[in-house]
This record gives C-alpha cells, structure tokens and sequence, in this order.
C-alpha cells in the first residue's frame, strides 16, 4: 500500500514538474494592428504668462491596417486634462488628442497623459512641457491701515 501511494505522489511530482517546464508561446502580434504615429509625442509651452491660454493639441495619424480605438487617456495629475477622439480612426486618418494644462501654477512643469488603445503598443505615453512665469500684477494689499495708538503703561 505505500509502495502504491509513493508511486502515485512520484508520478503526480514528474507529471506536475513536466508541465511546469513546457514553454508558453507569447501572444502572436497583429501584423495588421493599429498604429500611432504623432508628429511630435512632447509639446512645449514654451515660457508663458500665468494664467495664458493652457490648450493645446497632439496630432497623429493611424498608420495601421485596423481602426485605432482610444479607450482612455489620463493625465499625469489633476492640473492636466485630456480629450481624446471617441470614434474610431479609420485606417490612414488622422486625429488630435487635446490637453488643457492649468497655467495658474506657476514654474516649470513636465506632465504626462497615458493613452490606452487598441493599437500595436496598447499603452502610449505624451507629454507636455513648459514654465509658467509668476503674474506680474501685485497682490491687492486691502488699503491702508493706521498705525495703532501707544500703549499707555502703569507704573
């Protein structure tokens, strides 16, 4: 009886690890699958005014065999807002993906948006960069306020 049960458990070991050892083949690419391809994946503000227009737009076109699917597109933090196309892009046409940056923040910033979609790489990553200058205008400072009276000391 544990002559039978040692052989059982030996085999389940050998059948167990044999499995273990075949290789798995990786999903095969779409040779056919959708393409990106922006003019530029980095647009720069450049060095603007605080508060200035924060709108700005990322081109591309499909050069895939399939329609390109954007599913989502998020920014790297709450002051960066993209809009994506939520129709399919057909073969061979073009699309822009629009990103509002929030410019009253004032200073360099670098931030990402991260596309999902159907094409060859389903996660793609553009970014935006620039400097905001400081507003130039003073801070309203309330009027004016009279010196306070001398204390009066005991003695």
């Amino acid at each position: 009886m544990k002559k039978t049960i040692l052989s059982i458990g030996l085999m389940l070991c050998v059948a167990i690890g044999a499995k273990a050892q075949e290789t798995t083949t990786p999903n095969p690419v779409n040779p056919n699958a959708p393409k990106f391809k922006f003019d530029s994946e980095v647009v720069d503000y450049g060095t603007i005014e605080h508060n200035a227009n924060g709108d700005r737009e990322f081109k591309f076109t499909n050069t895939g065999k399939e329609p390109l699917i954007i599913s989502n597109a998020v920014g790297s933090c709450g002051c960066t807002t993209p809009v994506w196309p939520k129709e399919p892009i057909a073969p061979g046409k073009s699309g822009v993906i629009k990103v509002h940056y929030a410019t009253d923040r004032v200073g360099h910033f670098e931030k990402q948006v991260t596309l999902t979609s159907n094409a060859d790489t389903p996660s793609k990553v553009i970014k935006i960069v620039g400097t905001v200058k400081p507003d130039p205008t003073p801070a309203p400072t309330g009027g004016t306020t009279a010196p306070a009276p001398p204390v009066e000391q005991k003695h």
